[in-house]
C-alpha cells in the first residue's frame, strides 16, 4: 500500500506535509503501518523533555512507536483535520488502530484517489500542544518586557 501513498503540502494551512493517496480506498482498509523506534513510554516523556516529540503511536507502557528520527516513516505525516487549525470540508476520515501489537492507520470511511489521509491524535495531544503555545507566547512576552 506505502507505494500507492505521496507525502506533499497538507491541504491544512501551517500543517506543514501531508499523506495521500493514490487510489480510493475502502472503509476498514488498513493502510499503512506506523512505523519507527520501539521504545517505553518512560523514555517518551524524557523525549518530550528534550523537545523530541510529536510522532509517537502509544501501544502499551512498554512498547511505543516514535517516528520522530525516521521521517522515511511515511505514517507519521498524516494529519488531524480537528487539529489548531480547521479547514471547513475537511473530516478525519481514518482511524489509528493496533493489530497483532503493531500500529496502523485505517480507513474509517471510504477515501477517494487524490485525498489527504486524516487522523485524529486525540484531545490531550492538542490539549497539550494548545499549554505548549501558551507557555511559549508567555516566555516571549517576558523577554520583550524586560
Amino acid at each position: 500500500m506505502e507505494k500507492d501513498l505521496v507525502i506533499k503540502k497538507s491541504t491544512i494551512p501551517n500543517s506543514g506535509k501531508g499523506l495521500f493517496t493514490k487510489r480510493d480506498i475502502k472503509k476498514g482498509e488498513r493502510i499503512v503501518e506506523y512505523l519507527g523506534e520501539i521504545i517505553s513510554w518512560n523514555e517518551c516523556d524524557k523525549r518530550a523533555e528534550r523537545d523530541e516529540f510529536g510522532y509517537v503511536f502509544y501501544i502499551s507502557k512498554k512498547k511505543c512507536i516514535d517516528a520522530f528520527h525516521t521521517p522515511d516513516a511515511i505514517a507519521r505525516y498524516a494529519n488531524d483535520a480537528a487539529g489548531l487549525t480547521k479547514v471547513a470540508g475537511k473530516k478525519n476520515n481514518c482511524i489509528y488502530e493496533i493489530f497483532d501489537n503493531r500500529g496502523w492507520i485505517t480507513a474509517s470511511k471510504n477515501i477517494k484517489a487524490g485525498d489527504e489521509l486524516f487522523v485524529s491524535y486525540g484531545a490531550e495531544y492538542w490539549r497539550d500542544i494548545r499549554y505548549n503555545i501558551r507557555l511559549e507566547a508567555k516566555k516571549q512576552k517576558e523577554l520583550l518586557e524586560k
